[in-house]
C-alpha cells in the first residue's frame, strides 16, 4: 500500500534511509513527514520504502527515493514513483527532476526505465563526486 508519510513513520524511514542512501538528508526527512514536502511510503506491514519530493509547479524535485535492501527488486521503487507521478499530476506539476550519483549505473537504468532522461551532469554534486540530473515530463 502506498500512502502519505506520518510522523510515526520516522524511525522506520530513517532506518531505510541510512541502510540505502550513500548521502542521506536526515533533517530533510524529519521536516518532510510534517510537510510541506511530500513523502509517500510503501507500507507492507511497516514502511519498506519512501519517496520524498519537494512539490513546486511546474517542476518538482524528488530529493530522495529509498527502498529497504531486503525489499529491493520487488517493484517497491516503481510503485512509489508511479504513485508520486499521480499525486503530482493532480497538483498541476508538469515535470519531475531528480539527481543520482554519476557512478550508480543501476540507478540510472531504473530511472531511464521510468521515462527519465539525463539533462545535465552536475560536477561535485555529492561529496563522493558528480551527479546526473534526470528529468521527465508528466
Amino acid at each position: 500500500m502506498i500512502r502519505e508519510g506520518r510522523p510515526g513513520d520516522l524511525p522506520a524511514l530513517r532506518a531505510v534511509q541510512s541502510a540505502t542512501l550513500a548521502e542521506p538528508w536526515p533533517d530533510l526527512l524529519e521536516t518532510a513527514v510534517d510537510g510541506p514536502p511530500l513523502v509517500l511510503v510503501c507500507d507492507r506491514g511497516g514502511p519498506v520504502g519512501y519517496a520524498l519530493a519537494v512539490p513546486d509547479v511546474p517542476v518538482t524535485y524528488v530529493a530522495e527515493l529509498a527502498v529497504a535492501p531486503d525489499s529491493q527488486g520487488e517493484g517497491v521503487g516503481t510503485d512509489l514513483v508511479t504513485a508520486l507521478f499521480d499525486r503530482l499530476r493532480e497538483r498541476g506539476v508538469e515535470r519531475v527532476r531528480l539527481t543520482a550519483r554519476a557512478v550508480d549505473e543501476g540507478v540510472h537504468d531504473f530511472y531511464e526505465g521510468l521515462g527519465f532522461d539525463v539533462v545535465e551532469r552536475v560536477p561535485d554534486h555529492y561529496e563522493s563526486g558528480d551527479g546526473l540530473l534526470f528529468e521527465r515530463s508528466l
